[in-house]
């Protein structure tokens, strides 16, 4: 039998509601399996009035990574019309496994439609054993619906760290005021990924920094014994762009004990709150004349935006470049110097380049004269 035959034969027991006929499911599957694609658009609308006895052969199909990814993608169309608490599972568990972009949409579309009406029963398997309060919160975290609030709450406090993390972050992206000690409480979990989760979640609620006294809650965080939290820590701070949080991280950066590690991210904090404070203490940072550390703070001068610091970090570049001291005369850092200046424009940063143009070092002189050609000069 051809395709189309089959399909008017699919299409003619369906409109007669021979939905038993358990020969239809087949039938079905081989018009998605070997249809063009509008016949199998026309199957994949209909075929969810087979009923629930299709969820099972259709999800270990999808589940299936060697069959056809457009051949998947129709599967997880028609499993997205079911309230199902094991097609929320599945898709949760694809999410994470499946690298096909557009199947990739159709799940987290599906996910979308279907997860508001099975928070309930998600709700259910968070009460049961470890691996099934793990899928459940990680089905409650693709929703992102404000129903998803009270379930997730009550594994805040999981006694597993992977699920304390996921549910922190999914509460994180509501904004609601009444979760902000919770996220505070977090600061003080024992295991350091839920610690980092509550950082960043803390860096994100900036409106509510004063109310809730956010950066003296984050700063001894700066001293962690992980130093990745350190390092966290050091970049919410940087984006809270407030006085009270430079000083800390300025604090931390002329630490002569502080790691390099965490010196590239304090430095990384200060340089995106665009403050002149902060510009005055990387300043200061570049006469401890650490090549590795004076590279970074020169690239990141030399990305500021605000019109308020740009003309204060050509000067600062120029004036390093001009105490002569040993390091501002080796190649890279003044290499580095004029890719900056270059971003950064303005009369005194061109004045420079022009000398830049003639150094000795061909790589200085290249990139001098890239910069000049972006300042049209």
């Amino acid at each position: 039998m051809d395709n189309d035959r089959a399909l008017q034969e699919f299409k003619t027991a369906i409109y007669q509601n021979k939905n038993e006929d358990h020969n239809l499911i087949k039938l079905g599957l081989t018009l998605l399996e070997s249809g063009d694609f509008q016949q199998r658009w026309e199957v994949a609308k209909l075929f969810p009035k087979l009923g629930e006895k299709i969820i099972d052969p259709l999800l270990s199909i999808l589940e299936n990574e060697s069959i056809e990814v457009e051949y998947r993608w129709f599967i997880a169309r028609i499993l997205s019309e079911f309230n199902d608490v094991r097609i929320i599972i599945s898709f949760t568990q694809l999410l994470e496994t499946t690298e096909e972009e557009e199947l990739l949409n159709v799940i987290a579309e599906g996910l979308g439609k279907i997860g508001i009406s099975a928070i309930n029963r998600l709700e259910t398997l968070l009460q049961k054993d470890e691996s099934s309060r793990l899928v459940a919160v990680k089905a409650l975290a693709q929703i992102r619906h404000s129903e998803t609030i009270e379930p997730l709450l009550k594994v805040v406090n999981d006694p597993q760290p992977e699920i304390r993390a996921i549910a922190l972050e999914s509460l994180g992206s509501f904004h609601r005021k009444q979760l902000i000690p919770i996220f505070i409480e977090a600061l003080n979990d024992p295991v350091s990924m839920v610690r980092k989760e509550a950082i960043i979640i803390l860096g994100m609620q900036s409106e509510l920094t004063t109310e809730f006294n956010i950066i003296q809650h984050l700063e001894p965080l700066l001293y962690d014994i992980n130093l990745e939290i350190c390092q966290q820590t050091a970049l919410t701070l940087g984006r809270m762009k407030s006085d009270e949080a430079i000083e800390e991280l300025s604090i931390v950066l002329q630490k002569e004990t502080t790691p390099i590690e965490l010196k590239k991210a304090v430095i990384q904090g200060l340089s995106w709150t665009e403050s002149p404070q902060a510009l005055i203490n990387l300043k200061q940072e570049l006469s401890r004349e650490n090549l590795e550390v004076c590279l970074i703070i020169i690239r990141l001068l030399g990305t500021q935006k605000s019109e308020i610091v740009r003309h204060q970090a050509s000067q600062i570049l120029i004036d390093f470049l001009a105490s002569k001291k040993t390091i501002s005369q080796q190649p890279k850092i003044k290499q580095e110097i004029a890719v900056s200046l270059g971003e950064l424009g303005g009369k005194t940063a061109i004045t420079c380049l022009k000398k830049l143009a003639n150094d000795p070092n061909k790589s200085v002189k290249l990139h001098s004269i890239a910069g000049l050609k972006k300042n049209n000069h």
